[in-house]
Parts: structure tokens; C-alpha cells; sequence
């Protein structure tokens, strides 16, 4: 029996493993086909396709990204991809442009509360990776500004602090456009992670489809019963393929490891049968 893992984080975005680890952990949880769906890049497919060959698992290049609707951020995945695609390449070469104007925007910023070398200590810590907040929150905890990453956000990198700067994000639109451009699926990620109301969330899904998209995911790591009671409803009632997977990052979180979560309903479409 095959088990799918369809949204999973490495190094090259906000994950701690290379990609090489991340198919190997793959590969002892049991899973046999894993979507490495990296924010905003696809450099770690490469690595990965490589250690899924050795590892004898199935690996599907995705694509995580993020974009804005209603004045909210929806994360919207890429699978199945081609990541040589030129749509794909332009789209990812937007995105990195996009991230990197936000990290000037809060270094001046956080200069100006009288921490100087931000940028270069955010870079430091993303290591070649895709550049955001997180990387930010350990330089300040390294530098001694602050103690956690926690106290970074509340206290200077969070929504209407000193340090926040809103993302230049693409609309779901662009972002489906982007993957199915390149040969790919588009998937809502974590629907019920948005907190909307089931009405709002009826909006955004019915929007969704209307611009091209496929799938949602109706299983996220280990959620409640009645969530996935709902997400079922909601796929079924849109139209759309159901998708699953772990959002694995770290591995001290049991609630997001790898294959670590429940099987689709039975009465629902997987995304699978749209390429197998």
C-alpha cells in the first residue's frame, strides 16, 4: 500500500534537514511517494530526486508558494511540477526578487532601533536558502537582542511591529497560473489552519477553481476528525481532488512527521489519480 506525503519542508526554505535527509526520514516513516514542496524555490529537487532513487521511493517535485486574497495569506501548492519549466524559473526569480527587497526593508528598519547588520546575519542563517523572518528572529536571538524566537516576533518582526514589513505576494491567480504553467497541480494547503468561517472558506475555494485550481488538502499533519469531516465536505462540494501530507519541518514536532497523519476518506478524489 502506498502512502503519500505530499507537502514537506527541507533547508532550502524553512525545514532543518537537507533534502537528502528529508527523503531518508521519508523513507523510515514508511511513506513511499514524498512532494518535497520547499517556500517559494525548488532548488533542493535536484538532491532529493537523487536520494528518492537511491532510497526507492517516489519523489514528486512541488512547490510551496505564498500569495494574498482578500487581504489574507494563502499558501497555495505546486505538485507534480516541472521545475525547469521557464514559468516556474521566472515565477521562483520573482519571488526570491520579492523576499529580498521585504529583508532590506526590515534591516533599515531594525537599524534604526539601533541593530545594525541584520541582512547579513539573516543571510548568514538562511544559508543559501529562501530568505524570511525566521532567519531574522535567530540572528536578533544570536546578537543578543532578544531571547526566543518567540520574543523576536512579539517584540519587533510580528504583524504592526517596529520591524514589519508586508510581503509583496502574488495573487492565487498568478501563483496557479505559475504551476499549472508548468505542468503541475495546484493545491490549497491547510485550509483550516486560514481560521475563516466555512462560508469564507466556500469563497475562497470556489475562486480557486474558477482561476484553475485542482486540489485541497483535506488531511494537514495530525488534525481533529471533525476537521477533516469538514475539509471532506468542502473538497466534494467544490469539485476538487483531495491531497494530504505531513507540512513536515522539524523532527521534534510528532504532530507534523512524516506519513504521520490519517488516510483520505474513502469517499473523496486523491490527488494522485491525476497523475498515476
Amino acid at each position: 500500500m502506498r502512502l503519500h506525503d505530499l507537502h514537506s519542508h527541507s533547508l532550502c526554505s524553512d525545514g532543518i534537514l537537507r533534502p537528502q535527509a528529508l527523503v531518508s526520514r521519508a523513507k523510515m516513516q514508511g511513506v513511499t511517494v514524498l512532494a518535497l514542496t520547499d517556500h517559494d524555490t525548488v532548488s533542493g529537487i535536484g538532491e532529493a530526486r537523487n536520494a528518492a532513487a537511491e532510497e526507492g521511493i517516489r519523489l514528486l517535485p512541488g512547490i510551496e508558494f505564498s500569495c494574498l486574497w482578500n487581504g489574507t495569506g494563502i499558501h497555495i501548492v505546486g505538485l507534480n511540477i516541472d521545475p525547469d519549466h521557464p514559468a516556474m524559473v521566472a515565477a521562483v526569480e520573482q519571488q526570491s526578487n520579492n523576499r529580498e527587497i521585504r529583508a532590506e526593508k526590515i534591516a533599515a528598519k531594525l537599524a534604526k532601533l539601533g541593530m545594525p547588520g541584520t541582512l547579513e546575519g539573516a543571510k548568514a542563517k538562511a544559508d543559501g536558502g529562501v530568505l524570511g523572518r525566521p532567519h531574522f528572529a535567530k540572528f536578533l536571538i544570536e546578537a543578543g537582542h532578544v531571547k526566543s524566537m518567540d520574543q523576536a516576533f512579539k517584540k519587533y518582526l510580528g504583524s504592526g511591529k517596529p520591524g514589519d514589513v508586508k510581503q509583496i505576494w502574488p495573487s492565487i491567480e498568478e501563483a496557479v497560473g505559475w504551476i499549472v504553467a508548468a505542468g503541475g497541480v495546484a493545491v490549497v494547503a491547510h485550509p483550516d489552519k486560514y481560521k475563516m468561517t466555512r462560508t469564507k472558506l466556500g469563497r475562497l475555494l470556489e475562486e480557486f477553481v474558477a482561476v484553475g485550481g485542482q486540489a485541497m488538502e483535506v488531511v494537514s499533519g495530525r488534525q481533529a476528525p471533525d476537521v477533516t469531516r469538514d475539509m471532506r465536505l468542502l473538497a466534494n462540494k467544490y469539485g476538487l481532488y483531495a491531497s494530504c501530507g505531513s507540512d513536515f519541518h522539524v523532527p521534534d514536532q510528532p504532530w507534523q512527521e512524516l506519513g504521520n497523519f490519517d488516510g483520505l476518506p474513502e469517499d473523496c478524489r486523491p490527488v494522485w489519480d491525476l497523475w498515476s
